[in-house]
């Protein structure tokens, strides 16, 4: 499981904890997340999130 961090806020997408109030249930990879999805912080796109090591 991979963490990714929005560019613009800093927000972090866990896969392991997925993001499961907007319907993206624990364990969803990162590419499986739908590509309209936007961050819950501050609107920012998927091509807005990298990969990170925590």
């Amino acid at each position: 499981m991979r963490t990714w961090m929005c560019l613009i806020c800093g927000w972090i997408y866990d896969e392991a904890a997925g993001l499961p109030e907007e319907g993206i249930p624990p364990g969803t990879k990162w590419e499986d997340v739908p590509p309209n999805w936007v961050c819950p912080e501050c609107g920012a796109r998927k091509e807005d999130f990298e990969m990170v090591e925590i």
